[in-house]
């Protein structure tokens, strides 16, 4: 595990007498190693929260499908990346 550059401020935020200084100290070391792993790999849940928010929508506009299966299809359809080829096309259509 690499080294936290942020240690000598980490300490004191931890001996300051401010309560949100020394809550933001309690909240880095507990979340250290997945700090350091976005930071290393350059993660974030950005991309995650964007496929929620999209199922979110799908799952809005497919308010009285009978079964879950229905809208689980529609979401893979949407957003799995497949492209199947429709019958009566001769050339598939270019996403915009």
């Amino acid at each position: 595990m690499s080294t936290f550059r942020g240690e000598p401020q980490i300490g004191w935020a931890r001996r300051s007498r401010i309560p949100e200084f020394v809550e933001l100290q309690k909240s880095i070391l507990a979340h250290k190693p997945a700090i350091l792993a976005a930071i290393e790999h350059g993660l974030s849940y950005g991309r995650i929260e964007s496929v929620n928010t999209k199922i979110r929508l799908i799952t809005r506009r497919g308010f009285g499908f009978h079964t879950p299966e229905a809208v689980i299809a529609l979401a893979m359809l949407s957003l799995g990346g497949a492209r199947p080829q429709l019958p009566g096309r001769t050339q598939p259509r270019m996403s915009q």
